[in-house]
């Protein structure tokens, strides 16, 4: 079955193994191809998108559900917490069936250290993607969920296999944008590494219609495979190339899939959500009380967070719930 999966994986990695292509939607021709934005040394020295190129974040997010923004932060930082959760990868996968896999096993869902030895404020709250996700949400969003997507090295009893194809979104969810994901990579992403599948366009076709298995099962929001074809004749799907430095922006809705990697390193993607000011979703961050300075001083977010000790926290954090243990759902 395993090698079948695989089959299957290499032949779509081959029909997609697309690059970036920069203002791909700019003229509002639909691609299979993510718009990426490369920000001026004027935009990154200031960390503000101009004008120009916030409106074709916009446009992207709403024709594509997703934008890339390029070379916005510094690659020494991703370098040093990159080799911390290296070893934590490791570790998580050393548990075996405790591993907290999201699919299948050699996808494992992953937090960052939550104290502030490791946390630069460049890479969880960067102000570009505030700023992206401000003017698309609304002033103020809520950031309530700081988790990642480790795809690790294969192995005998692990080679590489895909998630289903799903959404994030599986429960009854407003038809307009609501939430978007910042992803972070760690290294450059490259579809031998696992870079995620993406269905540009469906988070319009989010509804739990398309969707099997209920929220908190394993692999809750998969989409169903007549839909995937007819989606498929329309826009296929992409795995694209993200470069190091890159964060992207991604609508919840939108249909997505993790990939296996095909080498030999771990390839980690950090994800943090962003939800409108005016979506009541009740989760809170866990950070140790060392980021107090850093989290209370911040303006551009609500940063609900429920506080403990830096002892505390680095006993927990590799410990916490996975997958659909997360409910993004709001109150009535």
């Amino acid at each position: 079955m395993s090698q079948i999966l695989f089959k299957a994986q290499a032949s779509r990695m081959l029909s997609c193994h697309c690059q970036i292509r920069s203002l791909s939607t700019q003229l509002g021709k639909l691609t299979n191809h993510p718009t990426s934005i490369s920000p001026s040394r004027d935009e990154i020295n200031h960390a503000r998108l101009s004008p120009q190129n916030l409106e074709i974040a916009m446009r992207s997010l709403h024709q594509d559900g997703l934008v890339v923004v390029e070379d916005v932060i510094p690659h020494d930082c991703l370098d040093r917490l990159n080799k911390k959760m290296i070893e934590d990868a490791y570790f998580l996968r050393s548990k075996k069936g405790d591993t907290p896999f999201n699919y299948n096993p050699g996808n494992i869902q992953q937090g960052a250290p939550p104290v502030r030895e490791y946390f630069e404020p460049s890479i969880f709250m960067n102000p570009i993607a505030t700023q992206i996700t401000s003017s698309a949400l609304g002033p103020r969003p809520k950031w309530t969920f700081c988790s990642g997507n480790t795809a690790m090295p294969p192995t005998a009893e692990n080679p590489p296999m895909s998630q289903p194809v799903h959404s994030d979104a599986d429960f009854a969810h407003p038809t307009h944008p609501f939430a978007y994901v910042i992803n972070v990579p760690l290294i450059t992403m490259t579809p031998e590494n696992g870079s995620t599948e993406v269905w540009l366009g469906t988070h319009v076709d989010a509804g739990l219609y398309v969707q099997e298995g209920l929220h908190g099962e394993r692999a809750s929001g998969r989409i169903k495979l007549d839909e995937l074809e007819k989606r498929r004749l329309d826009r296929p799907p992409c795995q694209p190339m993200v470069p190091k430095g890159s964060l992207v922006v991604r609508d919840l809705r939108l249909w997505h899939a993790g990939v296996g990697n095909q080498t030999e390193d771990v390839r980690v993607m950090l994800a943090m959500i962003h939800f409108a000011p005016w979506y009541r979703n009740p989760m809170k961050l866990e950070f140790a009380d060392d980021l107090k300075p850093v989290i209370e001083g911040h303006t551009e977010l609500e940063i609900p967070v429920d506080w403990v000790s830096k002892s505390e926290a680095l006993a927990r954090y590799l410990n916490r719930g996975f997958g659909n243990a997360y409910d993004f759902n709001q109150r009535p």
